[in-house]
Order: C-alpha cells, then structure tokens, then sequence
C-alpha cells in the first residue's frame, strides 16, 4: 500500500468514528428544544463537537436565560482550535482564501492526522480528507440524529434531558490521563457543583473553566522536567 493510500485510510477510518457521534448530537439538540433547522445549522456553523456538546449542556439546563452562558461556554471550548489553527499554517500554506477555508476544518481529528504524518505533503492530505471527510459525515448524522429526536417527543420519557452531560462526559473521559488534568477534572467539578444552586445555569461552568486556566497557566500538579532530562537544544530529551 502506498504512503498516501495509507494516509487515506487513517483519515476514513477517522472520519467513520468521529462523524457516529454527530447523530447524539443531534438527537440532544432536538432535546434540549431547538429545532431540526436550528439543530443543522449550529453544527453547520460551529463546527466543533465539544462546543457544541457543552452548549447544547448549558442551554438545555437554562433555557433561552442561559444562553450568554452557553455561547460562552462554548467560545471557551473553541480557543483551541486558535492554537491548532496557528499549528496547521505552514501545513496547509497557500493564499488567504485557502487558510481561511482550512480554518473551518481545523478540529482535533484533523489536526491529529495531519500532524502524525511525516512528509508535507501527506500531512496536506491527511489534513484535508479528515477535516472535509469529518464535515460531511457530522452534519449528516446531525440532520439524522435531530430528525430521530423530533420524532421521540418528550426527552424526559427517554432520559435525553441528562444525555447531554453524559455524552461530553464521555468526550472528556479519554483526556484524564495525566495528573493535572486529573486535578483540574476535580477541581472545575468542585467549584461548579457549589455554585449551581445561587448561580443562574451556565456561569458555574464560566467560573469552573478559569480554574482550568489558572490552574493549567501555572501548571499546578503538573510534571516538572528534572535537570538529568531537561530537553536538549534540538528539542529532543536525551
């Protein structure tokens, strides 16, 4: 198999297992009580399963009161698509047209791909199949997910009005392999637990995220390099 055969495959198979998740969504959308148009154009727009998890969570809780808080709950989750995106630059290369094209498929799977890849030019490939590949297949299974959940009625008589926080629960599981992610898992659920009751739903998970941050800015309980494996001028720890 050649190289770039190769690449194909690793996107697809991405792309497969990604875009499943998309018919959650949709059916937590239809849920929470938007609309199947309104349910295919978020995912149409934003573009990004763990915003749009984490608005649908925050505004199915609140309702239209907490929809500042929902917006913001997912911009949060977005800004590192900013980091990814200044990742990708070089990769992607051509015009202004072009970035801003790639700007829109610029998530984890297709950054993920790109930049396991070695040649440039596999990595352009991997970049584009999992990122357009990631896109279709989402707002597909969004529109077939949104459809199924209209046709349920009453979330509650299913247990889809706590699906929301269950399916990012899931999106967030994978991540707690480290210590600080750990810490921080505990200490955003902490705060945001004992907010909930005087705070109007949504700005217990705005304060909860800026513990994530001061505590990721600092790097409490994180891993410290020790002077025997300090990284080498090469970036490579010896």
């Amino acid at each position: 198999m050649t190289p770039e055969r190769e690449v194909w495959r690793e996107a697809l198979g991405v792309v497969l297992a990604t875009s499943a998740y998309g018919v959650s969504f949709g059916a937590l959308a239809v849920a929470s009580g938007l609309d199947v148009w309104q349910t295919c154009v978020l995912s149409l727009l934003m573009f990004t399963g763990g915003s749009q998890f984490a608005f649908v969570g925050v505004f199915t809780a609140g309702g239209v009161a907490a929809l500042p808080s929902a917006i913001a709950s997912a911009v949060l989750l977005g800004v590192r698509n900013v980091a990814y995106g200044m990742r990708m630059s070089p990769i992607v290369g051509g015009g202004v047209a072009r970035r801003a094209a790639a700007a829109h498929f610029t998530i984890d799977e297709s950054t993920a791909v790109a930049i396991s890849q070695g040649d440039p030019r596999l990595r352009r490939v991997g970049f584009w199949v999992t990122g357009i590949g990631i896109f279709v297949g989402w707002n597909i299974t969004t529109l077939i997910g949104a459809l199924v959940g209209d046709v349920l009625g009453d979330p509650r008589a299913w247990g889809l009005d706590a699906a929301a926080a269950a399916a990012f629960l899931a999106l967030l599981w994978p991540r707690l392999q480290q210590r600080q992610a750990i810490a921080v898992g505990i200490a955003a659920a902490v705060v945001a637990a004992a907010l909930t009751p005087f705070l109007m739903p949504g700005v217990p998970v705005l304060i909860a995220a800026l513990v994530a941050i001061v505590v990721g800015w600092f790097n409490w309980f994180g891993s410290r390099p020790s002077v025997g494996t300090a990284e080498s001028p090469s970036g490579v720890t010896p």
